[in-house]
């Protein structure tokens, strides 16, 4: 279903102790029966080499160059070799060959059955015999070694390869060097330990492979797997793909059971499935080999009593002459996005999307464009509603090889820049079929298909990438100058309550991580500045970083003080730890109350103080009353709130010495313990 490139993945299962390879990637575990039971019994073991190769049986290929190249081995019988996918067929040339020749073919056929350790050897062996006539062996030995996590050597193949001057695969050569150079900077990435990557398990498993899950029903996935047919009938292969629906429990798949689809076409397989929103209508690939080459269309199945309808054909989508694949419902019920190859698209397979139907009907497809679609192939789409992301696989652009994983935020409207998800998301081998929950966020139990670490198949993966730190940065500022104030206390209070402290720098910078995003309030507070407390409100968010999210608060201001001089003001005195009006305090302010009742324009301001004693946050209440015990006298006398501001200062700014040679001076201590009264007189025009 998904046509690979010349090097890219092709997929094993074993079975019964047996390899059975087919075109698994990203949708397909499609097998022929195109086999050395169409060769004549008398054909020699290079003859029957070279007609698997050209039917693209080529495991069965390499085992027989093998038998030919060393007839005194004792080699596997052919009957006992796997039955190969017939992929990138082509036309044996009967020549007069040398032993070199053979080889490699041998590794060609190794090579494109995935055997990477043996057609490297052998390709090694063909250039170091023979480095002008082998050039190509270069880079296919680059392919395999980059296959095979080796870098370093396949970059110096590579370059061997263009030393050599090698002509055939010079731009493929050159997107290599790009591929290994990506790799490296990928693994070089510091974000990387934030991922968790867990193969998917599967109890009571199907029989090899899972890959392509879907939402089914509540914690219900589908999956595609391999199943033997109950039945075998002469001439048809018995191993086929199938839904399997399974109860998905951190990172295991329980109950695995068939979906039970009415009147399938048993000879052919299914999979790569999505079902809609409503739950009703189930949308799923069916494909085959016919001619030597994968033939996929999309069916359309409705819920029942039974299970599944006879499937139909799904109009509009499916284009007679092409393939179309891959389903994807979207959680809101409005679109169905798939691959094909149909025509308009921007070259081989691309993202289509159709309005969907409350029948279960499609819109007029309508290609992604070219901001997702390239000349080569992106298929496997999934769409995330809630975060508002297309994510599909490509081998289209610069990745890690093969098929990557790529991601584009944006609706059917209009897509933002494609970007690789890159390691360890994406792996050297190929990764496709991505699912999440909507619940989730994107990289949060993340399922994707990979064949990384396997000699067989895809294969599900769970990822999840941990939050990451979230920092929020702010200046504290002057609101008459404008210039940073440093040495504010700057109190961070989230949004479950939690408080974190921060004193400004010389720049009035303050810096918190952040546990939680949402809702955050700041309290500021600075010697002579008034307090201020406030929510954060963010200007800008810096994600460049890879570790770390900064968000950058608007500027905060405050304001400084009026801290009154006792040769301007009245003052009034207090007993020690009272805040209370004496007799002497309220004869002067009944005189203040007649300043202010006779002038209209005229405002107050009241300063409250403490002596030293006592503690800080103590003394900042008890100074705190003893002004507003000021301000409320007048107010009960007359005088509108709206003319009286107080501030209240605690400890600071005493007038008199509290100790002399150490001892307590008391009369010293009395005169600090007051309040600070200033009449301000209206501005004579």
């Amino acid at each position: 279903m998904i046509t690979l490139k010349p090097h890219s993945t092709m997929k094993y299962f074993f079975i019964n102790k047996k390899w059975l390879k087919g075109v698994a990637l990203l949708a397909t575990v499609c097998f022929s029966f195109s086999h050395t039971h169409a060769q004549k019994k008398n054909d020699n073991p290079l003859q029957q080499a070279d007609a698997s190769f050209a039917a693209g049986d080529f495991y069965t290929a390499a085992k027989l160059y093998e038998q030919f190249l060393n007839p005194s081995k004792k080699i596997k019988t052919v009957s006992d070799f796997p039955l190969n996918s017939k992929r990138n067929r082509q036309q044996t040339v009967t020549t007069k060959e040398s032993r070199t020749d053979i080889m490699y073919k041998q590794a060609e056929s190794y090579r494109l059955a995935n055997y990477y350790q043996e057609a490297s050897q052998l390709y090694k062996e063909c250039f170091t015999k023979d480095a002008a006539k082998y050039v190509d062996a270069y880079y296919w030995y680059a392919v395999c070694q980059r296959s095979l996590g080796k870098y370093k050597e396949g970059e110096e193949s590579i370059n061997q390869y263009q030393a050599n001057a090698g002509s055939r695969f010079k731009e493929a050569a050159e997107k290599e060097k790009e591929t290994l150079n990506y790799i490296l900077q990928q693994l070089a990435r510091p974000d990387s330990v934030m991922y968790s990557v867990q193969k998917l398990n599967a109890s009571n498993s199907v029989e090899k492979g899972i890959f392509a899950p879907a939402v089914f029903n509540g914690n219900q996935v589908l999956i595609t797997s391999t199943q033997t047919d109950s039945v075998k009938v002469n001439g048809v292969n018995p191993y086929h793909s199938r839904l399997f629906s399974a109860a998905y429990q951190s990172g295991s798949l329980e109950s695995v059971s068939p979906v039970i689809i009415a009147s399938i076409d048993s000879a052919k397989n299914q999979g790569a499935a999505s079902l809609s929103a409503n739950g009703k209508h189930l949308y799923f690939t069916e494909w085959t080999k016919r001619n030597g080459a994968t033939v996929s269309s999309i069916y359309h199945s409705t819920k029942n009593e039974a299970g599944w309808s006879k499937p139909v054909l799904l109009n509009g989508v499916n284009v007679t002459g092409y393939n179309s694949k891959q389903p994807f419902c979207t959680s809101d019920g409005k679109y169905l996005f798939f691959s094909s190859d149909r025509p308009g698209g921007a070259g081989k397979y691309d993202i289509w999307f159709a309005t969907l139907n409350e029948d279960g009907t499609m819109g007029e497809p309508v290609n992604a464009g070219t901001i997702i679609n390239t000349a080569n192939d992106e298929q496997a789409p999934f769409y995330h509603t809630g975060n508002l992301s297309l994510v599909f696989s490509s081998n289209g652009r610069t990745g890690m090889g093969g098929y990557d994983l790529y991601i584009s935020k944006g609706t059917v409207n209009g897509w933002s820049t494609v970007q690789n998800m890159g390691h360890p998301v994406n792996s050297t081998r190929d990764d496709a079929y991505f699912f999440v929950s909507e619940q989730n966020n994107v990289l949060q139990n993340a399922m994707v298909s990979s064949d990384r670490g396997s000699e067989c198949c895809l294969e599900t993966y769970i990822v999840t990438k941990a939050p990451k730190n979230k920092k929020l940065t702010g200046i504290i500022r002057d609101v008459t100058t404008g210039e940073p104030v440093a040495g504010a206390e700057v109190t961070l209070k989230d949004a479950t309550g939690k408080t974190w402290k921060q004193t400004t720098g010389t720049d009035g910078s303050y810096s918190f991580s952040l546990e939680h995003e949402g809702s955050n309030s700041l309290t500021i507070t600075k010697e002579y500045y008034k307090e201020k407390n406030t929510a954060s409100q963010i200007e800008t968010t810096n994600e460049q970083d890879w570790l770390t999210d900064v968000f950058k608060n608007k500027d905060e201001f405050i304001e400084k003080r009026v801290i009154l001089r006792p040769e301007t003001v009245v003052t009034i005195y207090f007993d020690f730890d009272k805040y209370n009006l004496k007799d002497s305090a309220v004869f002067m302010l009944d005189s203040v109350y007649n300043v202010l009742n006779e002038t209209s324009g005229a405002t107050l301001q009241i300063s409250g103080y403490t002596d030293g004693k006592g503690t800080v946050e103590y003394n900042k209440v008890l100074s705190d009353r003893r002004a507003r015990a000021t301000a409320n006298y007048l107010i009960q006398k007359g005088i509108d709130s709206s003319r009286i501001t107080f501030e209240s200062f605690g400890a600071c700014c005493p007038i008199e010495m509290e100790l002399i040679n150490g001892l307590d001076n008391e009369a010293g201590r009395a005169k600090n313990r007051r309040a600070l009264i200033n009449v301000v007189m209206p501005k004579q025009d």
